[in-house]
């Protein structure tokens, strides 16, 4: 039997009449997570940086297009979580403004899809700054998955392709592109770092899943948590977390051994987050949501921290 809603479903008027537009629309974008799609950004401009190939207009709208195009995806999975009978009025994560009765599910459609649209018109200005067929075809790639993640025939977030996803467009893509318009290409340590702010904010996405495991599964939702329980998604946030610190290693030609002093501060910043996610549930899981977001940026700030000064 499907679990998807009509569009007509009635909003709870107390609920819808409980916050402002204003804050329902920032909840709805989920700023505790927009470090996911900014540090990405940052870290590739600073590894520019230290490269003297550092210009500040293709930043500036690399930085633009990752935010907004986060921002679209959140405001997507807000409307087809609720279409798809993900969140619920049992929902313990942070509210979502659809289920919440805050916006209209149209009304939400159609923010996601401007929001899209707004980042991809920031992306045609950096056509100008490489290859455009090569930036063109990383814009037609964002613009497929950010409504195939929640939505489509075959929603990449409901077959357990999240990880995965948030990999690829939070880490490996925004970095080497953002690195690529500003230097003309991408080199081997720019992977690599990529592939550590990817790992990072996959950790965003395990605290999520670790947290709405039940809802997950009463609503088809496959994550790799469903399919391999808690124990699992706990145990690769740490996995993550030390990958990410060993995919670092170029950032040692920089600042030596002062280098690993540095991340392993960052590591305990994780190791502490770990065990609050292994000992709370529930709503209690929000806080360690905040926190991995706190991390990414810690992580970013040290690497700023090397390749800058």
């Amino acid at each position: 039997m499907s679990t998807e809603r009509p569009l007509s479903s009635p909003t709870p008027p107390s609920a819808a009449a409980s916050v402002s537009p204003l804050k329902a629309w920032i909840t709805a974008a989920r700023p505790h997570t927009l470090a996911a799609s900014a540090c990405p950004v940052v870290a590739a401009s600073a590894l520019a940086w230290r490269a003297d190939t550092f210009r500040f207009v293709p930043a500036a709208l690399c930085l633009l297009v990752a935010v907004l195009a986060q921002v679209a995806a959140n405001l997507s999975n807000d409307y087809f979580d609720y279409k798809k009978g993900a969140d619920t009025d049992r929902r313990v994560g942070h509210q979502r403004a659809v289920a919440s009765g805050w916006i209209a599910p149209q009304t939400m459609l159609r923010a996601s899809l401007v929001t899209l649209g707004l980042a991809l018109v920031c992306g045609l200005f950096l056509l100008a700054y490489g290859n455009p067929f090569l930036l063109l075809g990383a814009g037609v790639a964002i613009a497929l998955c950010v409504p195939a993640y929640t939505a489509g025939p075959y929603p990449l977030a409901y077959r357990g392709w999240g990880d995965v996803c948030v990999l690829l467009f939070y880490g490996v893509i925004p970095v080497c592109l953002t690195y690529y318009v500003q230097a003309g290409t991408v080199t081997a340590s720019t992977a690599w770092i990529s592939v550590a702010l990817g790992l990072l904010s996959v950790n965003i996405l395990l605290v999520n899943n670790v947290r709405d495991q039940e809802q997950d599964a009463a609503a088809g939702k496959r994550t790799t948590v469903v399919r391999f329980g808690r124990r699992f998604g706990t145990t690769l946030y740490l996995v993550c977390a030390v990958l990410a610190v060993a995919s670092s290693w170029p950032a040692y030609f920089y600042r030596g051994a002062y280098t690993w002093l540095l991340f392993l501060i960052f590591l305990a910043f994780e190791l502490v987050t770990w065990h609050d996610l292994r000992r709370l549930s529930g709503s209690d899981l929000n806080r360690v949501l905040g926190l991995t977001a706190r991390n990414i940026w810690i992580y970013t700030l040290l690497l700023v921290s090397l390749l800058a000064f």
